[in-house]
């Protein structure tokens, strides 16, 4: 499908969707569960701690909050260096607390995981890289350099060397696996929310160009009678005006120019998809519409529609939906796009569904990619084959997920598979081997009631002025 990018929010710029607001209420909950913790182990299990040095680390998180409140708006959105040092600080305040309450011997160790996850939602990979290396480095310090937990008896708490070695591979692998884990799915809800955006954009381009053309439809319609009163009263001067040629010059240059307002509204009108009597059409006519701007790019576009055995042979009358036309014509232009020379477009219908199938005479899908079609953005690398034969496509995959959540979204079921087996070798052009995509619509979704099939749809209501 080539697609074209849409202006989408990059990597570069999520980092800028981080508010300083929430940072600093992430903080301030660290900070009470960091004094409440250091309370208990002194009050309820009588631990000895260097509260001094332990009230400084609390402390200096306490200021970095109470200066960035006054400091800056709450609305500030951070940059991608300032949210770095944001969490480079709390990886560094936490670690410090740490060494002063036992190392890795610390159940709380483990809380060092939550500012790299942060930064896997938010940065980019390199300051993600970068803060969780920094993490690994600290707790790997931690294990042997930290003040030891005591008891009020003067007894080091410790963990047996296997646990503690266990603790630090625990928390490492913890960190690599949660930054992974994290930025995988936060990459899967961008590149959805995008691709959304993207289908969105794509339908109320579609149904403004209706709506637009219903408005000149009506415009041609209304302007009919004056444009008529005008050359009937041209044509009167005209042979009034015999006997005087510089009057009757331009009587005539008035009825011509009449006429080619009429000429020119008529044109326009043809584009009115909003007239009452053009909301439904026979399914054939609505292909044949969203196929048009791709049958003249070197391609053979070919239609076949018939009635599945059994089925009455009346071509069904569907709704010209902007979501189905505009998602055909998708599929239509990625069957052109990688077609060697034919593009056929069959239509088959029964009592109970209508179904719509394309295929090309190319290569077919990828079979890799087989059970990702219709997902946005799987399409990140070309093959060196693909560029040097298609140098313009820039294709993302994005067009097939337009393609398909619009036509889901008017009730279609579709399946992606290939003409021939992908051991078989690539077909010979003009065979219909290459992708397939069908769209199976029950016939409830986009045809009107079967009773009203045939009848009238009524008088267009004119426009008051």
């Amino acid at each position: 499908m080539a697609d074209t990018n849409p202006g989408l929010m990059t990597q570069e710029t999520r980092s800028n969707w981080v508010r300083l607001r929430t940072l600093i209420v992430l903080r301030w909950i660290a900070i009470v569960g960091q004094l409440a913790a250091i309370t208990a182990a002194q009050r309820f299990f009588d631990l000895q701690l260097e509260l001094g040095l332990c009230y400084v680390a609390v402390g200096a998180a306490i200021i970095a909050n109470l200066v960035a409140i006054f400091v800056y708006p709450e609305n500030k959105r951070l940059s991608e260096g300032e949210v770095f040092l944001m969490l480079l600080f709390d990886i560094s305040q936490l670690a410090f607390l740490l060494y002063l309450t036992g190392g890795l011997h610390n159940p709380f160790a483990l809380l060092i995981l939550a500012p790299v996850t942060i930064s896997a939602t938010a940065l980019q990979l390199r300051s993600t890289l970068l803060l969780g290396t920094v993490a690994i480095g600290l707790i790997s310090v931690l294990v042997f350099f930290h003040v030891p937990l005591r008891t009020a008896q003067g007894f080091i708490m410790r963990m047996p060397d296997v646990f503690l070695f266990g603790s630090w591979a625990a928390i490492t692998i913890g960190i690599v696996f949660e930054a992974i884990y994290a930025r995988r799915v936060t990459q899967e809800i961008h590149s959805m929310s995008e691709a959304l955006l993207a289908t969105q954009m794509a339908l109320a381009r579609e149904q403004k160009l209706t709506d637009l053309g219903g408005v000149v439809a009506a415009a041609a319609h209304e302007l009919g009678t004056p444009l008529a009163t005008i050359k009937l009263v041209s044509a009167e001067m005209i042979e009034e005006l015999a006997d005087r040629p510089e009057l009757r010059e331009d009587a005539e240059l008035l009825r011509d120019q009449a006429d080619r307002c009429r000429d020119i509204l008529r044109s326009m009108g043809r584009a009115g998809k909003d007239d009452l009597h053009l909301r439904q059409a026979p399914l054939g006519t609505v292909i044949r519409e969203a196929a048009e701007p791709h049958s003249d790019r070197g391609k053979d576009v070919l239609i076949d529609l018939g009635p599945s055995e059994g089925a009455k042979a009346g071509q069904p009358v569907i709704e010209r939906r902007p979501e189905i036309i505009h998602g055909l014509r998708n599929l239509v232009q990625n069957a052109v796009d990688f077609a060697e020379s034919s593009v056929w477009v069959e239509a088959m219908w029964t009592e109970a569904t209508i179904a719509v199938r394309i295929i090309d005479d190319g290569r077919g899908f990828p079979p890799y990619l087989l059970g990702r079609i219709g997902d946005p953005f799987v399409r990140t690398r070309r093959a060196t084959d693909d560029r040097t034969r298609r140098p313009e496509y820039e294709g993302m995959g994005l067009g097939l997920f337009i393609a398909k959540t619009l036509l889901e979204r008017s009730g279609a079921e579709l399946t992606f598979d290939n003409g021939s087996h992908p051991t078989a070798g690539r077909g010979k052009p003009g065979t219909r081997s290459g992708a397939i995509v069908e769209v199976v619509w029950p016939r409830d979704a986009i045809s009107p009631a079967q009773e009203a099939q045939g009848r009238g749809l009524g008088e267009n209501q004119p426009i008051e002025v």
